[in-house]
């Protein structure tokens, strides 16, 4: 079993559900549904690619200045 990283941003009726890890993204309408989608997609995507073998990464807010519009 290898555990990976999903980031889940709230969409318009759903969630979009990224992997952190490779360059798999899929939705659900509930964070759980999404999370499966992203299960099973890492898991079709690794069937034709490796496992990229680096550390697991670091999630990190930071602050941004955005000029007025």
């Amino acid at each position: 079993m290898v555990t990976l990283t999903a980031t889940l941003t709230p969409e318009e009726g759903g969630y979009v559900a990224r992997c952190v890890e490779v360059p798999v993204t899929t939705e659900g309408e509930t964070i759980e549904e999404a999370l499966a989608a992203l299960r099973e997609a890492v898991e079709l995507w690794l069937e034709d690619q490796p496992l990229p073998q680096h550390g697991h990464p670091v999630v990190a807010p930071f602050d941004i200045t955005v000029p007025a519009a």
